[in-house]
């Protein structure tokens, strides 16, 4: 498994990079920093094997520190370059480095997937918008509950992608964060009333993900009501402490986040494609 430190590559001469990649005429990756587990990397490598592209599609993970070398990664890989995917802490920061951004990743404010034109130009999208509400749309709970009202738990990109979808579903949504802003409110904040009037409540921070385990979001799990749905969007592991602590306490249902990461994986080739 290769992964490419920018840092390290300013050091050294690009074409020393492995030859296996060099052979490749249809790159994809991820971009990000730090990368660990992937699951793009394992989606799509599967993808290209199940559709007889092993030879000529490769999807690499790019470790990128500093947002800065994202011109270099895009130089030392053209023309082959085709798509890049964009997770922590770059999916807002990328935006001002692409050549144009779809209007729903502008209004999102944050940008997960990129398209690498022939002529190399880019533009920036934003699937996790499509992958969270392709979920919604799926769970019966969802539908059976109808919650009118919903607290995001973290206020990074793909926050403001679940805050739109909702939005868009006619559901009213608050920000649960550690620090106090306008538009935000604390978790010691969460009283009763808050709680019981919020019948949705999505995790989108790391708390949880693999190797932090043990770590989840502190709310008041001893108020969750048969009437609640938790969603997180941490996939790794499958079942985090925020679930079970929601199960714990009888909610209605919990969402785990890989049918998630499945629907903007499929909206990113998708767009790679079209």
């Amino acid at each position: 498994m290769l992964v490419f430190r920018y840092s390290e590559i300013r050091k050294s001469n690009i074409e020393t990079l492995t030859s296996n990649i060099e052979k490749q005429m249809n790159i994809y990756g991820l971009i990000g920093y730090p990368l660990g587990h992937s699951f793009s990397k394992g989606y799509f490598t599967e993808r290209f094997s199940t559709m007889g592209l092993s030879d000529t599609h490769v999807y690499e993970k790019f470790e990128l520190e500093d947002i800065n070398d994202f011109p270099a990664l895009l130089k030392s890989q053209s023309p082959d370059l085709k798509g890049l995917n964009v997770t922590i802490p770059h999916k807002q920061a990328i935006i001002p480095f692409l050549d144009s951004v779809d209007e729903a990743a502008l209004k999102i404010g944050a940008v997960n997937t990129i398209k690498i034109m022939e002529d190399g130009t880019t533009k920036g999208f934003n699937t996790d918008y499509w992958g969270f509400r392709w979920t919604l749309e799926l769970w019966d709970s969802f539908q059976e509950i109808k919650p009118e009202k919903a607290l995001i738990l973290g206020k990074g990109g793909a926050a403001k992608a679940i805050i739109q979808v909702l939005q868009d579903l006619g559901v009213k949504t608050q920000y649960v964060s550690r620090r106090k802003e306008e538009d935000t409110i604390t978790y010691e904040e969460l009283t009763e009333q808050v709680v019981k009037e919020h019948l949705l409540i999505v995790n989108t921070t790391p708390l949880g993900m693999f190797p932090n385990v043990g770590t989840y979001p502190e709310i008041p799990y001893q108020l969750l009501t048969e009437d609640h749905l938790l969603y997180d969007i941490v996939y790794n592991p499958l079942e985090t402490m925020f679930c079970k602590k929601g199960i714990e306490n009888n909610v209605l249902s919990v969402h785990f986040g890989l049918e998630m990461l499945r629907g903007q994986a499929e909206k990113a080739w998708e767009i790679w494609n079209k």
